[in-house]
């Protein structure tokens, strides 16, 4: 994606440099969240929750699969299969009140909304498959850096803007719907919270990390590559976010109204990513074909985001 944009320009002035929402408040929480957590390592509890993160990551690497759901045909070869890709569009204002509102981060009102309309989706297509077991994979960028990198700096030798991607996993499971009369649709944005919260305190995230780079280091990266597949294979979704320019921009002077991006050619019936650009956040979603309905999971998505906004509008 770096080399991409370094191919865009700002379409409003071209000598200006794209801009970006700051990264400070992001290292600052990333600073309080690694105090909290090397303080919590220091327990047994927060040590045994680790081995158990990481002894669940290890089987979903290789034995333990997820149930055959709606979103999850469980058929071989599924990356070969011809895939449907549509997006949607929320306002970031919109998002960021939501956010304000209900006290939590960005990703957990995104990571919250994605999940509720998923279990939409799912509880539409079958009663049976409500309560089913359901993981996600999200993709975290473990590159130690501050903010956006140009072509050039990315491609200098140096520990801090090594080329190549740098990332590992967070297993998420998708919370349970709750099924009654007053049924609360930021209890998922709760859910969702409680969940990245504990996995992200888990040295889980990092060891996983390090088995990856282990094996491209050792064995090579065919090696890696497997682990990989074998992951995604045995999950049945994957959440990948990134954050965009805040200015339009212009490909050969034609200026660009969206802009998304999608992972293809991956195990799984459904793959979700997440892209802000012009003060808007925009919402892919791939399937295989034949197997998800695009339109009605797109359906189940839009409702989630606006039972979401009513629902903390009332709160506050």
């Amino acid at each position: 994606m770096g080399a991409l944009l370094y191919c865009l320009k700002r379409a409003d002035n071209p000598t200006l440099p794209l801009t970006f929402p700051s990264f400070t408040q992001t290292s600052e929480l990333s600073s309080k969240s690694n105090a909290n957590a090397t303080s919590s390592f220091a327990t047994v509890s927060a040590v045994c929750s680790s081995l158990c993160d990481f002894g669940w990551s290890i089987l979903k690497s290789s034995l333990v699969e997820d149930d055959k759901t709606p979103i999850r045909s469980g058929d071989g070869a599924v990356e070969f299969r011809p895939v449907e890709i549509s997006t949607l569009a929320f306002s970031l204002d919109q998002v960021k009140q939501i956010k304000d509102k209900l006290r939590v981060a960005i990703n957990d009102v995104i990571a919250g909304i994605i999940f509720c309309g998923t279990r939409l989706y799912m509880q539409g297509r079958g009663n049976k498959m409500q309560n089913s077991n359901s993981t996600a994979l999200v993709l975290l960028n473990t590159r130690n850096i501050d903010g956006y990198k140009s072509l050039k700096e990315m491609v200098k030798v140096g520990k801090e803007t090594a080329w190549g991607n740098r990332f590992t996993f967070l297993h998420a499971s998708v919370p349970d719907p709750i099924i009654d009369e007053t049924f609360n649709p930021l209890e998922f944005v709760f859910r969702t919270k409680k969940i990245i919260k504990k996995k992200r305190s888990s040295l889980a995230v990092h060891l996983t990390g390090q088995i990856l780079e282990t094996l491209r280091k050792y064995r090579g990266p065919e090696a890696a590559a497997q682990y990989i597949h074998t992951l995604l294979k045995n999950s049945s979704m994957t959440i990948s976010n990134m954050i965009g320019p805040a200015e339009q921009m212009a490909l050969a002077d034609h200026p660009i109204k969206g802009l998304y991006f999608m992972v293809v050619g991956v195990p799984q019936s459904l793959t979700i990513t997440v892209m802000s650009y012009m003060r808007k956040l925009r919402i892919a979603v791939g399937v295989e074909k034949g197997f998800i309905d695009s339109q009605n999971f797109i359906s189940c998505l839009q409702n989630a985001f606006e039972l979401t906004f009513k629902a903390a509008n009332k709160s506050g």
